[in-house]
């Protein structure tokens, strides 16, 4: 087995629920102020579908349903903002579920980082050894160049474009 095996990824990246709606969340395409959104998002994102367009049909209505119902005064002044949200999650589910292809939430672990999954940690636990005994590093900075740890408004986030899709829902 060689680095290559783990650290290249010809195809797309799959997200968990939680994950999709979280950078969502930031980047303001899931408005952040819509009380418990985050809780139903994840719970409409996970349910059991059969097929893409169950999704289509279900996803979106329960999420309108549920402010509908239990947020009646905040639906009628902000149904665009739902409406905007359930965009957003079925987006989050159409490029992470496929169900005619039974591939569901976790079918393809992203071990890219170690918040969810194992991750770096996978190989990077110590207990991978050479020959010679020597275990691969755990030094993050031996494979990661990290780029403005200690910034408040760093330069990257400008260069990259992001600076301010970040900064306006961290303002609503």
């Amino acid at each position: 087995m060689q680095c290559i095996d783990c650290h290249n990824r010809p195809t797309h990246t799959f997200e968990s629920a939680s994950q999709g709606l979280d950078e969502a969340l930031i980047l303001g395409d899931v408005p952040a102020g819509l009380p418990f959104i985050k809780k139903k998002g994840v719970e409409l994102l996970t349910a059991n579908y059969k097929s893409s367009g169950e999704a289509a049909e279900k996803l979106s209505s329960s999420l309108v349903s549920f402010y509908r119902q239990d947020y009646a005064g905040l639906f009628a002044k902000r149904s665009q903002d739902v409406e905007q949200a359930a965009r957003a999650l079925l987006a989050i589910y159409n490029r992470n579920v496929f169900p005619e292809l039974k591939v569901t939430w976790g079918t393809y672990l992203n071990n890219l980082g170690h918040t969810e999954f194992p991750g770096c940690f996978r190989c990077h636990d110590g207990s991978h050894v050479n020959t010679g005994g020597e275990s691969i590093t755990q030094d993050c900075s031996s494979c990661h160049e990290l780029l403005a740890t200690d910034d408040a408004s760093p330069e990257i986030l400008r260069t990259l474009g992001l600076e301010e899709r970040i900064a306006k829902p961290q303002k609503q």
